[in-house]
């Protein structure tokens, strides 16, 4: 039998085998395999794994580096800190109003952008150019391997991703706290008007792992102003303060309405772990326990 005979009679059967089999797998690195649905309902395709990354948004920035793809970054936001490596990557600007001058000047293959009104029309722009554009909303404790997957899958890093993604849902459930009467938390994050965590930011469900509840989980949206009266009237057990320094409204005369502010009620968590969702999450969770408990609840 003739060499290109018997070359024939392989690719014959090949085809015949991809038939029976239906739809083969897609080749690692091929165009089938690297495509998601991003949040906005969009297909994101790429050719080839993305080599040259544009993240505008701090979550998405560390889950890069998590999943081993930070050394693929080449742009970020004002505010992408965590890791420290990242601070390497060039300054874009602001990830809600995205530059997309800078952007272009930074020459990714990919942006990842978060998924608003704010930034479909740089979307669009960028997407007109030919770049592959990400809208994602890292949101909540769920997102985080959710995207880790999602962003492995781009930068051809699928099998960190689901590595990473199934050691920080173990983390999940080896941290964290269970109360018979979880004592409540408010979280102020501004004071004039005072402004509190709600049941749609991810701080809610640190603070319900953590064997707490949060005094305004009855608000659906991530934030809301409140007033003092109603602070007062909710009558919170503790006060969650974000950083290591005591909040300067602690000291003023009219907080003293608001009891757990009068009793110096206030559970302090350094550090920026709970500024997003993300690979130092379960860290977080388990700070928020041990504090309650030293706390005495």
């Amino acid at each position: 039998m003739g060499a290109s005979h018997w070359c024939r009679r392989v690719v014959v059967a090949l085809l015949a085998l991809a038939a029976a089999c239906g739809r083969p797998a897609p080749v690692p690195g091929s165009a089938a395999a690297l495509r998601i649905a991003d949040d906005a309902g969009d297909t994101v395709a790429l050719a080839a794994p993305a080599r040259r990354i544009a993240s505008l948004i701090p979550a998405t920035t560390e889950l890069l580096f998590a999943i081993g793809a930070g050394p693929l970054v080449v742009g970020r936001t004002h505010w992408c800190t965590e890791p420290a490596a990242a601070l390497r990557a060039a300054d874009l600007g602001d990830g809600l109003r995205p530059n997309v001058e800078a952007i272009l000047a930074a020459r990714p293959d990919l942006v990842v952008l978060y998924h608003s009104s704010a930034t479909a029309e740089a979307a669009a722009r960028l997407r007109a150019l030919g770049i592959a554009v990400a809208m994602v909303r890292p949101d909540r404790i769920a997102d985080v391997p959710r995207l880790a997957r999602a962003l492995g899958t781009l930068a051809g890093r699928a099998g960190a991703a689901d590595s990473f993604a199934a050691a920080f849902d173990r983390s999940l459930d080896t941290v964290g706290g269970r109360r018979p009467s979880p004592p409540s938390l408010a979280v102020v994050t501004w004071d004039q008007p005072p402004i509190v965590i709600g049941a749609g930011s991810f701080l809610s469900e640190v603070i319900a792992r953590a064997g707490g509840r949060n005094a305004f989980d009855d608000l659906a949206p991530p934030s809301a102003p409140v007033s003092l009266e109603a602070l007062a009237v909710r009558d919170p057990d503790f006060l969650l303060a974000l950083g290591s320094e005591p909040p300067a409204w602690l000291a003023r005369p009219e907080w003293r309405a608001v009891r757990a502010a009068r009793e110096r009620r206030v559970v302090r968590l350094p550090g920026a772990a709970l500024d997003w969702p993300g690979p130092r999450t379960p860290a977080a969770i388990a700070q928020l326990a041990r504090a309650l408990d030293s706390a005495g609840t």
